[in-house]
Formats: structure tokens, sequence, C-alpha cells
């Protein structure tokens, strides 16, 4: 029992007398309860030490001996002798033992070291244990990124052995046996291709060749299957896609796979390296690079691979190989994929094989509510494939899934993200400008963007399993409540024996009414389908993780496209932080109001107070909704938020209904709106008072609502209107129909676009959806007149109110339509450093043969669209600066060690942090609109076009900002 054995055990016998005696600490070093027990150590002496007549006294020992003695004791190695002592106090015969008391401090250094020791070998087992999961789950996660088309191959390999071995067909999902039909006649078709174009001579040869070449005939096969069914059950029209789309989208799917194929080729030692080689050959430097890059991936150092590997990346092939690959593929398709409707039993007739997929031309416009109509190739499938597409959705290829270990960090335009799947920082579709604006930028300027994505997507996240059980429970049941479509479709009216012109008139309008529903309701049955196979996928799994990027605005959003916090409430119900914090009092206080929130229907305008109120008014029901949310009074599916409402209700009844509701973990995220952030946005550039006030920049005792407000504006212009003489104004008889229409609700949608540019066809397209939902008018040409006059009124509502945000929305457009009559896009820089490129140009039709159609693919042009690039400039501007605000809020929310998740305008987090959140995000917003945002904008334009006059800037109230500091309903 070494406590002392720190101390030189030689010493001893050299104290000629005891130490004078100290007096005594006024205060103990240590505050230890009394022992209930003598605290003895014991030591080992050899006898051979000669010992003085009279032993000295053994004293207890003092701090004052050594200066270092507390910092030796509580040192865990110091309770070890050294070894050259052992050997010469330790003898083997026995010893006599001298029993000493030690001080109670002695004892309490000893426990604490042994504590430290412990706790000290604990967190190295516990860091080893957690490396050690990391690694597993970055290795699914290699996997699931590089492996994901092979293990779809191997399983219909195995479906066909299975089908051999037994002479039966296997019992399969709808879609899986389409495609275990299909594939080995495609994959031979493919591997027959191959053959060929392999065999001609450089110049016979196919400009699809060098590529059709590169992946295993198999794995194109499911490729292509499995993109074309995607694109069908997407496909907004009935049942057909665009050759043009298809065989791009083919094409891409097709070079990203070769490029991972081509990546582990270089790295695993497949057994098909040849595949690449003999296309690109292989060189005596290529076989030490392959042996160097073996040597890294044994040692797991993948990083190094990477970097390596960079140097040897294929080329990037280019729209027209893509389209040319894809054309033939997809004429592959047409050629070997048949269906058979189920056999008749009478067994009269003969079986009715019929092609799957057919290619033809059809005129159809260019895009929905257009005249102008074009003749286009498309791909149609055959309806027997298009009615059981709905009902298996989950068992298709989904790429880009959540990621099981945080992604990589952004340090480039295309360094960041997954692992392996191509990832890029922004998304710019093509644009040509924008990518080498990104490309061209220092990195250094961009390290706020990347700090901002890297902490969007280091947020873990996981599967609420008690929601998604309730969302399960519903749609098998058919879905048509809680937001959920009907899983049936309307019966399609059938024609009338009438020959009245009148009646069959109205027959074909309701006809095509019924074909659109149906329609519609097909897509939406896929997009829950797609999503619950997500949730499915993950719903085991301890958490997950969203890598981000940015659109060409720089907003930021999940790379994976179905089930994520960016999407509809059924998405936003089933996800949950993967980390819990005691809810605290703070955190019951904002619950409630989050649950007040989420039910909506007008409690979310009450003050902060009134919310608490309606939920303790409504605890019986929410207790009710948490326990028993099917069979139960179902008080949730009245919120306006059904899914999300139901979380709050479960996480709310257990906290109340344990003995400790301030303990209780939560795990649900918190959402803080802006109240019309677009027009906050505007208020703050433009300090007017007024507005201000209206968008909640200022504390009032309860939120202001703008919405509301242009509403009575809007009853009041339609009450003047409905008095006057219907003979000289036609739209007093629409007034008089929709003066008891107008509502919140009408023109929220409405209010809050115009901010973003929205055009008149615009605001009456979603007015006239409003009043559709009401069902108040019936007749399809009213309801396009009524859409019209109101959304006329609420437009003329919005310019009285919001003056001086027109004022600079006209001066951004107009800045913008000087650059672009130039000829010039117009760039500015983000608050954080991101460069901006509008990549609105006049496109080039390119006209390519490929062996089933001339496709005209879209390219970017060299004449910008001068309209385009003036009405989209002042929203996207707003956008810039709203994502600026929401990446600086997540950087700080990081810094202060809080959970982030940020939905453009709602953030995001843990109940217990939202009044820090709350501070952070308006203080972030007071830095944002401190910087002289309009003047250096002016100032980057003047520089960048120095032979161009700008107008002079709009004049601006003087509002002081940090009023936003002490508004409680800013965000709320």
């Amino acid at each position: 029992m070494a406590a002392t054995g720190s101390l030189p055990l030689t010493q001893y016998p050299t104290y000629s007398k005891p130490p004078t005696s100290q007096k005594p600490h006024k205060k103990p070093l240590f505050s230890l309860p009394k022992q209930t027990f003598p605290l003895i150590f014991s030591f080992p002496f050899h006898r051979s030490l000669n010992y003085p007549t009279k032993p000295p006294p053994f004293l207890p020992l003092c701090d004052s001996l050594q200066e270092n003695i507390v910092q030796n004791i509580e040192n865990p190695k110091n309770f070890l002798l050294p070894n050259a002592h052992s050997r010469q106090i330790l003898s083997p015969e026995s010893a006599p033992r001298i029993f000493i008391q030690d001080p109670p401090w002695i004892s309490a250094l000893f426990w604490k070291g042994l504590y430290k020791m412990t706790n000290q070998t604990v967190k190295i087992e516990h860091k080893e244990i957690e490396k050690r999961k990391y690694n597993l789950l970055r290795r699914r996660q290699v996997k699931e990124e590089t492996e994901a088309w092979e293990k779809m191959v191997e399983e219909y390999r195995e479906l066909e052995r299975e089908m051999c071995e037994k002479k039966l067909a296997p019992n399969l999902p709808y879609v899986k046996g389409l495609f275990l039909g299909w594939f080995e006649p495609l994959r031979e078709a493919i591997a027959k291709e191959q053959k060929v174009q392999k065999g001609k001579s450089k110049k016979l040869r196919a400009a699809y060749a060098p590529h059709i070449e590169l992946l295993p005939a198999d794995k194109l096969a499911v490729i292509v299957m499995h993109k074309m069914m995607g694109l069908i059950m997407g496909a907004e029209e009935d049942g057909y896609v665009q050759v043009v789309q298809a065989a791009v989208h083919i094409g891409v799917a097709i070079e990203q796979e070769v490029r991972i194929h081509s990546f582990l080729e270089k790295t695993k030692n497949y057994q098909r390296k040849q595949i690449v080689d003999e296309v690109q050959g292989v060189s005596k430097e290529k076989e030490i690079l392959r042996k160097r890059v073996n040597s890294l991936i044994r040692r797991r150092r993948l990083t190094e691979v990477q970097k390596l590997v960079k140097n040897e990346e294929i080329k990037p092939w280019g729209r027209d190989a893509q389209a040319k690959l894809g054309s033939r593929l997809l004429e592959l398709l047409t050629e070997t994929a048949y269906v058979q409707p189920p056999i008749d039993q009478s067994g009269d007739s003969p079986p009715d094989v019929r092609p799957a997929f057919r290619h033809k031309f059809k005129t159809i416009s260019r895009g929905p509510g257009q005249k102008i109509k074009k003749r286009y190739g498309v791909i149609e499938c055959d309806p027997l494939i298009r009615s059981g597409l709905d009902k298996s959705a989950k068992h298709m290829m989904i790429p880009y899934v959540p990621m099981l270990v945080p992604p990589k960090k952004w340090k480039g335009y295309d360094k960041g993200g997954y692992l392996f799947l191509p990832s890029y920082v922004m998304r710019t579709h093509g644009s040509r400008k924008q990518q080498e604006a990104l490309k061209g930028v220092n990195v250094k300027n961009m390290r706020k963007v990347f700090e901002a994505l890297d902490t969007l997507g280091s947020t873990k996240w996981r599967v609420n399993n008690k929601v998604l059980a309730v969302v399960e429970s519903i749609w098998a049941s058919g879905g048509n409540i809680a937001g959920l479509v009907d899983r049936n479709d309307i019966p399609i009216p059938e024609k009338p024996y009438s020959e009245d012109s009148t009646e069959i008139q109205e027959w074909k309008w309701s006809l095509r009414k019924a074909n659109k529903v149906n329609r519609e309701r097909h897509s939406q049955r896929c997009d829950t389908e797609l999503k619950l196979s997500v949730a499915r996928k993950m719903e085991n799994e301890e958490g997950f993780y969203y890598p981000h990027n940015l659109d060409f605005r720089g907003r930021a959003y999940p790379m994976h496209p179905h089930l994520n916090h960016l999407s509809s409430d059924l998405c936003r119900g089933v996800l949950e932080f993967a980390e819990g914090r005691p809810l605290g009092r703070s955190g019951l206080h904002w619950l409630k109001i989050h649950l007040a929130n989420l039910y909506s229907g007008g409690v979310e305008k009450l003050s902060h107070d009134g919310r608490l109120a309606f939920v303790d008014n409504h605890l019986d029901e929410i207790f009710d909704s948490a326990e028993n949310p099917i069979n139960g009074n179902r008080w949730w599916l009245a919120a306006e938020d059904p899914f999300q409402c139901l979380a709050a209700c479960m996480n709310l009844s257990e906290a109340l209904k344990s003995t400790s509701p301030l303990s209780t973990i939560s795990y649900l995220p918190i959402h803080q709106d802006g109240s019309c952030n677009g027009l906050q946005h505007y208020a703050a550039l433009g300090r007017d008072n007024l507005e201000a006030a209206a968008v909640n920049l200022v504390a009032g005792e309860k939120p202001a609502d703008v919405y509301s407000e242009i509403a009575v504006r809007v009853h009041n212009i339609m009450k003047r209107d409905s008095n006057k003489d219907p003979a000289t104004n036609p739209n007093a008889l629409l007034a008089k129909l929709l003066i008891d229409q107008v509502d919140r609700k009408l023109v929220k949608q409405t209010v809050m676009t115009s901010v973003y540019g929205v055009t008149f066809v615009g605001a009456r397209e979603q007015i006239k959806r409003r009043l559709e939902e009401k069902g108040h008018i019936s007749d399809d040409r009213l309801l396009f007149s009524a859409a019209c006059y109101t959304a006329k009124v609420t437009l003329a509502a919005l310019g009285e109110l919001f003056q001086a945000a027109r004022n600079i929305m006209g001066w951004l457009g107009d800045c913008a339509k000087v650059i672009a009559s130039e000829n010039q896009p117009v760039r500015w820089t983000t608050p954080l450093g991101l460069p901006v490129v509008q990549p609105y140009y006049k496109s080039e039709r390119h006209l390519i043969r490929t062996t089933l159609q001339v496709l005209a693919l879209q390219r970017e042009g060299n004449s910008v669209e001068v309209r385009k690039q003036r009405t989209a400039f002042p929203p996207n501007f707003v956008h810039s600066l709203d994502g600026s605000h929401m990446m600086m809020t997540a950087v700080a929310c990081r810094d202060a060690g809080l959970y982030f998740a940020g939905v453009h305008d709602s953030f995001w987090t843990h109940a217990c942090d939202v009044e820090k959140m709350n501070q952070i995000l308006r203080e972030k917003f007071v830095e944002l609109y401190s910087m002289p945002v309009l003047e250096n904008l002016l100032e980057s334009f003047e520089t960048s076009y120095p032979s161009l006059v700008f107008p002079p800037l709009p004049e601006r109230g003087n509002f002081d900002l940090l009023e936003v500091l002490k508004s409680p309903y800013f965000f709320n």
C-alpha cells in the first residue's frame, strides 16, 4: 500500500531528531468526513538495516518535507516503487513490519489519484470504442456509396439462380418482378452491343463505344432500369418522359458510376482491371501508382489515396457523350422489356405480351399554362407498369442517402460532402460563369461559407419511431388524413349517352380534371413511398447526417432529396435530433409555445402567454393524442402541421407525466420562424419605421401580423368595389362574391412571395388554389376571373403598405437592367464572401444524332436574358442575404455549444437552448445590417463596370437596428 511509497525510504534512519513542531494550519488542506476506522499502511524493512538502539519516532508526514509532495502523490505513476528499491527492500525472508497511521489528507490524495487513474483509463477505453464504432460506420458508408449498384446486380443474379433452381418465379414486389423479367434480356443485349463495338475498327465504331465498355453489362442494365423507372415515377405527365431528359439522366448516372468503379479498380485489386485499361492503356507508371495506392488502402489512409487518384480521374464526358450513350441504352430497353397482364383464366385467348416502353413523338406545351406547343420525342410506359408503381417505389435505388458518419469538411468547389459520391459545394445547373467564379475565388474567402455548411452537416439526426409507426398505420389504411394523399384514384366520369354539345363539353372538362387529379395523386403517392422507404432504411440507425450544399444564391440545402428537414410535415414529424438534452424550465416553456405554433389556426399569432394558456387548456387532448393517436379523439389531426404537432404532444406528455418534468430528455427540434422574413430584410435595408413595426423588428405586446393587415386592406378595397354599379364596373359582382372569402390564408402566400418578385400570373395561380380549397366557386371560368381580381387587389394593397421596400426592389431591378443591357450577367459577393453570378442566358439548341432520334440539347449561350436578369435580381439578392444570416447564426450557435438546423428563415435547436439561439440570431441580424450592404453593392457594381452609370441609392429611414435585440416576436 504505497501511499507514502513515493518518498525515499532510505532517508528515514538519517533523522537525528524529530522536526520542530509547527503551528497547525488554520484550515485543513482537505475537508473529509471523520473516518470510522484507522487508516493503516505497512512497510516491510530489511533486517540487515542497523537501527539505533532507540528507534527514532516516526511522526506523521508534514507537507513541508517536500515542496512537490502533493504533485508526486497525485500522479498515479508515483505509486509504484522503483524495481531497484523493490529488490533491495523486499527480501524473501519474513521482515518485521512497522505500522504507521497516516493523516487523513494522505488518504484523500491517494483516492484522488486512484480516481484520476481510473477515469483516465475509462476515457481511453471510451475513445477506443468510439473510434471502432466510427470506423465500422465509415466502412458501411463507403460501401453504401460505392457498391450500391453492385448489390442490386447481385440481388438479380441471386433471384435468377433461385428461379432456375426451383423452376418457379419468386414472390416479389411488383417493380422487382418487372426488373427481374427485364434484367437478363437487357443484360444480354448490352453485352452483345459491347462485343459488336469492340470488334469494329476505330473508324466504324459508334460515338458511344468507348463509354459503353467502361462498365459490366449487368451493372449497366440495372442502372438503366432503375433510372428510367425513377423518371416515370416522378413524371408529372401521364406515363411518359422526354427522350432527351431520360438519355442525359442515364448518361450522367453511368458516368458517375464509372468514376467510382474506376477509382475502385485502381485501389482495390478488382479482377476486372482491364475494363478501364483497354480504353486508356496501362503504363509502367500506373502500375507503380497502383501498388502505392493499394498499400495505402491496406493502411486505411484514404485521404492520401484520393489525392493520388485525383490526377488519374477520367475527364468529364460532356452532354453529347452522355446523351448518345443514354439514347442507345434506352433503345435497347425498348427492344427487350415486355409486360404481360394477368393471364385470363378462361385460357381462350393467347397471352397478351406487349412492349413495356414505346418510343414515339408527342406534341406538348413547353411549360404549364403555355400555349406554345412543340413536338418532342418521348418514351412512354405501358399503363400496366404505371398502375403498380406507386406501391413499389420503396424498392427503387435511392442515391445520396443520409450519411452514417459526418460528411467530409468542405475545402473547395468539389472537395467535401460525401466520401466518394460526386459532391459540389454549389448546384450550378451547368452555368459555366458560376462555376468559373467559384473555382477562381480564394479558398480563404470562402472559409465562413464552408464552416457554415460543415456545421449544418455535422448535426446528427435520427428517426422518431413513435411518429413513424403512426404514419405507417395511416398509410396502410389508405392515407387521406394528416396531409397524406389518398391512395385511391377518384373515379373517371363516364361519357354521357346524350349528343348534347353542352353535356359533352362538361364531361370533357370533368374528365380532364379527374385525370389531372389522379396524375397528381400518383406522383404524390410515389413521393410518399420514397420518403417512407428512406425512413424505414434509417429507423434502426443510432443517427445519421445530411451533407449540405448551396444553390447559386447562397441558400443551404441537404444533398439528400427525399427524407430531410426542409421537406414536408411528414418528414419533419419523423425526424428528430439524435442527441437529447434535459428540458429545464426554459425548455418546457418553449416546448409548449412550439406546440401552439404547430397547431396554428391563429394560435401562433397570440402573445407567448396566450399560446401557453392555449396549451394548458388543452392538456387532456394533448395527453390523449400522445397515448392513443389513431383510435383516440385525434385532436392532433386538426393542427396545420399534424405530424410535427403529434411529435410535440408526445414529448410534452412524457415530460408532464414524469416525476421530474424539467429533467426529461427532449430530442425535438424547436423552431423559431421569421415573420415574413423577406420583408424583414427589406425593412432592415430601408430602415423604415412603419415597415419595421409591421414585420416585428420592434417589440410589441403580441406579434404584428402583416398577412392579416394586408387581408384587412384587401377586404376594404373589395367593400368599396362591391358598392359600385355593376353596369359600369364589372368588378362589382366579383367583389360581392369574394368579400366574405377574404382572410389571412387567402393572401398569405402572395404577400410572402411578393418580395421575391412574384408576378401577377404567379399571384393569380396562388390565390386560385386557395379559392379552390374553399370550394365556394365551382365554375372554372368564374374561378379564374375571381383569382385575377383578387390578385390585382392584393398586389395594390401591398404597394400601399411597403413603399420603402418597393423603392429598394425598384433600385435593384434598375441596376440589373443597366448591367444586363451590356450583355453582362449580374454578379455580386455575399457578406460571407460567396461569389454569385445570375445564370440567366439565352439557351442555344445543339442537335446531336443518336441511334434513337436526333436530340436537341440546350446549351448556355453567350447572350444574357435582359428581362430575367432584371426581374430575378431583387429576390435573388434578398435570398443571398437571408442565407448569409442563417449561416452566420449556424456558426455562432456551434461556437456556443448548441445543436443547430436551419430551413432558410426557420432556425431550430433543442428546447433548453432556444433562449440562447434567440439571442444569437438577433445579434447576427444586427451585425449583418450594420454593414453598409447596399453601399457595398453599388461600389462593387461601379468597380466592375466603370463605364456604366447606376441610379443613386434610394432614400432610407432612421430606424434603430438595435430595437431588434429587444423584439420578442422578431423570430418566434
